[in-house]
Order: C-alpha cells, then sequence, then structure tokens
C-alpha cells in the first residue's frame, strides 16, 4: 500500500547557507517542512553583531514555525509528541543522538555534498577544490550514530567546472541536493529504494578549517596555492604577509592564477614559489584597505616585501 504523500509529516535541521539553500528549494514544493531546527543567533564578527542562521531566514520567509537550541538532545519529548514521518538534515552543526533518529516512521535522511564515502566530515567542498578533483555531487544516507556513515540511499554527479570558487561550488550542490531530495523521498516512503552500504576501505576525511588554515605557505606549489585561493573564499580567506616601512602587513589574497614559467604578457604581481613555478595576483586586500587590483597595490605598496615564513 502506498503512502499519501499529502499526509507525510517531515521535520528539517539544518544550520549553515548550504541548508537554508536547500531548505528554500524543498519549501516551494510538496515537501515543505512543518518544522525547521536550527541553532541559535550568534555574535558575528569584531562587533559582535547578534545574528541569525540563514536557516532561520529562510523558514521565516516560508512561513515554517522554527525551534532555534543548542542541544537538540534535550528536545526527544517534544519531538516525540510531534510524530514526524520523515527528517531532513543538511549542514547540521549539533550531533543528533541516536534516541531521537530512531523517532520518524522513515527515520532522517542527511543531505551531504559529497561522493560519499569520500570526503566525509565537515569540509567536503572545500577540500574538493583543494584536492583538485574534477567532478562532485550529493548523498543521500539514512543516517546512523556515525558521522556521514549510513547507507546510501540516492547519490548525484557532475563535473566542476574549472577556476571555480567555494561559494558557487556550494549552490550547485545546494541545488543538486535539493532536487535529489525531492525525487528521492516519494521513492524511500513506498519502499522502491533499497539502501546501499558505504564501502569504508573507501572512506576518507575531512576536517574542521580554522582561521589560521589561510595562511599561505609558500613551499607548497602555485597550483596548490591557487586551489586553496578559491576554497578558502570568502572564510577564512587565504592570506600573506608584506613588510612595508618596518610594519608588518597582512593580506589577502583574492584572485590569482598559476604558471609553471614566468609570462612577461600577464600583468598583475608575480611571485615566484619553493617549488619553481609562478603565482600571478590579480586582487587582493591588505587588512584594513579595501580590494584592490595587483595593479593598484604596486602603485601604493610597490616597496612592500613578501614574508614567506
Amino acid at each position: 500500500m502506498k503512502e499519501k504523500i499529502s499526509e507525510i509529516k517531515i521535520i528539517f535541521f539544518a544550520s549553515g547557507e548550504f541548508g537554508a539553500l536547500i531548505l528554500e528549494k524543498i519549501s516551494q514544493s510538496k515537501y515543505k517542512p512543518s518544522l525547521v531546527f536550527t541553532n541559535p543567533d550568534k555574535p558575528v564578527g569584531r562587533k559582535k553583531i547578534i545574528t541569525s542562521p540563514p536557516v532561520k531566514i529562510s523558514a521565516q520567509k516560508n512561513n515554517i514555525p522554527l525551534i532555534q537550541t543548542e542541544k537538540i538532545k534535550d528536545l526527544k519529548p517534544k519531538i516525540e509528541n510531534i510524530k514526524p514521518d520523515l527528517a531532513i538534515v543538511s549542514d547540521y552543526k549539533q550531533i543528533i543522538p541516536i534516541e531521537i533518529l530512531k523517532i520518524p516512521k522513515f527515520g532522517f535522511i542527511n543531505i551531504h555534498p559529497s561522493l560519499l564515502p569520500k570526503y566525509r566530515g565537515p569540509s567536503p567542498i572545500q577540500t574538493t577544490i583543494l584536492n583538485g578533483e574534477t567532478e562532485s555531487g550529493v548523498s543521500l544516507i539514512l543516517m546512523d550514530e556515525k558521522i556521514d556513515h549510513g547507507p546510501i540511499l540516492n547519490q548525484k554527479k557532475i563535473n566542476i567546472p574549472k577556476k571555480i570558487y567555494f561559494p558557487e561550488l556550494k549552490i550547485k550542490l545546494a541545488k543538486l541536493g535539493a532536487d535529489l531530495i525531492i525525487e528521492t523521498i516519494p521513492k524511500w516512503i513506498n519502499k522502491k529504494i533499497k539502501p546501499q552500504t558505504q564501502d569504508e576501505s573507501k572512506a576518507t576525511y575531512t576536517k574542521i578549517i580554522k582561521k589560521e588554515d589561510g595562511k599561505i605557505d609558500w613551499s607548497r606549489s602555485a597550483k596548490e596555492i591557487e586551489r586553496k585561493i578559491r576554497a578558502f573564499y570568502p572564510w577564512p580567506g587565504t592570506f600573506t604577509f608584506f613588510k612595508k616601512s618596518g610594519k608588518i602587513l597582512r593580506t589577502k589574497i583574492l584572485e590569482a592564477e598559476f604558471f609553471s614559467s614566468l609570462k612577461e604578457s600577464k600583468k598583475g604581481l608575480w611571485i615566484k614559489t619553493d617549488k619553481n613555478d609562478y603565482l600571478l595576483i590579480k586582487k587582493l586586500q591588505p587588512e584594513g584597505k579595501k580590494i584592490m587590483t595587483a595593479e593598484e597595490f604596486k602603485n601604493g605598496y610597490g616597496d612592500a616585501i613578501l614574508l614567506r615564513n
């Protein structure tokens, strides 16, 4: 007997922008969640401005009831009382305990932006760019108590455009994930999908990215540095240090191109790496200053010395 889609009660768990993009799209479908869970508002930036998580903004825009909590485990009785049929999770900053995972009839489906079991963990999109992958995708898994470990319900692959930056790839994968969950829900609840166990021997893991990870290591190749610039934009940003008039100048590198040899016909700020190849910097931003082209930087900071360590 087929389940009636109109009677399926869905709840949604997310925190970041990737989850917000997915929520935005599925809210326009017949699988609009009846309730959203996200993290509390928090102070952001140097001025500590209280800022709502992107998912809250999307939920409010689409008139979806919202619960904000730092401790999802404390809401077990409330979730039991809601009696959800299905839960969708994407980019959620909390670990959901097994006793909550067992509540919905059709379980918790996680939308993960990689081709699992490759790139489990918190930074799959950035790692995809850092490693120079030519393809990526989205995996839907039935969640268990381990991170990104559950069986795969569906998966879709895309080719990655060259020179893509993190924000653009995030949007592409979020759209793909939203389409995939919309396609998968009726198949899953009507038992037309057989979950596929992940191959643990092929599992790889990503790490939490920290602010200091953005520092450029000039012992790396120009190709690796250029990937880092694209992967870490806009946060934590990729940066290096110059010295000018005795002062240390922390400078973000926003756009660059790598070359195996010097191309004198191309204008910009050329830096030779320890691998004897070249990074042509096109846009950069000294701390406290506006974004500028390499030519503008050379006009204002022409005597600045790059600090390689």
